[in-house]
């Protein structure tokens, strides 16, 4: 997410001014996952809601809410596969944060304050204060998903110095660096569970600096595992696995109250044992699929683009999820009880959300904040 095919952007999603070679893999995972994080914060609305639990709609829109869990790790994945290795790091730090950072403060203070402004104070009539302003800026937690405009930020930060590190150190090196740290940073999320279990709890609480911290292991994850492409047959077995997995994911969040034990253990959560294996199991699986696929294929441009113009419908969506429930208050109340309501409300976020970050980025200063 936070980085093109390439490997030479500044932004996530966004391609470099003069591309080389493309991953047509890490664009179609980019483009799937954006579809899953439209869907998180679409179908939530019934999954939420008591009045429809257990129904049918509320199965099916556990499944396209819980079962899209995998999508922020594989963001983050894809991020390191493009920005740990040396051709990013060629010309130094200074010129690895002016060309990424710098790219990105337009983004990044601009769309805080429009949702800040705009969309909780204009559309959702919320009285803020500039305490509360400053806390959730404090909080790196702006609206709901812009805390990841803070992750984007903290990894850069630090990307220089892991690739300095992985650099001239092999498959070996990568591997077990990558392994060592997602594990400890599940088991930290692990102990602090069981310690709320014992009577003790120990909660982890993140900040506008620390947002990025549980996140680098995958994003080393993804440098590690950049080059790994199954055969046919094990594509297919790895794709039954990583399905089986994230069944298991939908099933235990509908039976969360009975298997308190497994929750602490793996919780249904981006920082879960089972979710990690099932975000690295599509990571791998999508760059095996379309390992053999030109990106200079019509498909390949196709996709291209919808990747590039990913960013922007990251920023946006959530803006067009409140618009559309202020202009039709009815559509929203079907969208939290009927999944094809759901269905069709998320088409709509999809569509106008793709149209407006398509159109900015042929815009020359619009660009820069999509």
């Amino acid at each position: 997410m936070i980085a093109n095919a390439s490997g030479q952007t500044a932004r996530p999603f966004a391609p470099p001014a003069a591309p080389t070679t493309r991953s047509v893999g890490l664009d179609v995972l980019r483009v799937t996952a954006i579809l899953g994080v439209v869907a998180i914060h679409v179908f939530g609305g019934i999954v939420s809601n008591p009045a429809v639990r257990g129904s049918g709609s509320w199965w099916a829109a556990a499944a396209a809410d819980i079962g899209n869990i995998w999508v922020i790790p594989v963001f983050v994945m894809v991020s390191g596969a493009l920005l740990l290795g040396p051709r990013a790091h060629a010309a130094g730090p200074r010129a690895f944060y002016r060309k990424r950072l710098l790219r990105l403060g337009p983004a990044f203070v601009a769309w805080q304050v429009f949702y800040i402004v705009v969309v909780q104070q204009w559309l959702s009539h919320r009285n803020l204060s500039l305490t509360d302003v400053l806390q959730q800026i404090a909080d790196g937690k702006t609206y709901t998903h812009l805390y990841f405009l803070y992750l984007i930020v903290g990894l850069y930060l630090v990307a220089p110095v892991l690739a300095a590190f992985l650099a001239g150190g092999g498959a070996g090196r990568a591997y077990i660096f990558a392994g060592a740290v997602l594990a400890s940073t599940l088991l930290v999320y692990v102990i602090a569970n069981l310690s709320s279990l014992n009577g003790a709890p120990r909660p982890i609480v993140l900040n506008a600096l620390t947002q990025w911290v549980p996140y680098v292991g995958y994003f080393l994850v993804g440098w590690a595992l950049r080059d790994v492409r199954l055969s046919w047959r094990w594509a297919t077995l790895a794709t039954i696995v990583t399905l089986a997995l994230l069944a298991e994911t939908v099933w235990q969040f509908a039976n969360s109250g009975r298997h308190v034990l497994l929750n602490a253990v793996s919780p249904v959560g981006y920082l879960g044992f089972i979710v990690a294996a099932a975000s690295i199991g599509v990571f791998v699986v999508g760059q095996s699929v379309f390992a053999s696929v030109r990106a200079s294929g019509r498909f390949g441009r196709v996709i291209a683009e919808l990747s590039d113009a990913s960013f922007g419908v990251f920023l946006v969506h959530f803006f067009f999820i409140v618009l559309l429930a202020t202009l039709f208050p009815w559509a929203a109340d079907l969208r939290d009880t009927n999944f094809f309501a759901a269905a069709a409300f998320w088409l709509c976020v999809v569509v106008a959300s793709f149209a407006l970050s398509l159109g900015a980025r042929r815009v020359p200063v619009l660009r820069r904040f999509f």
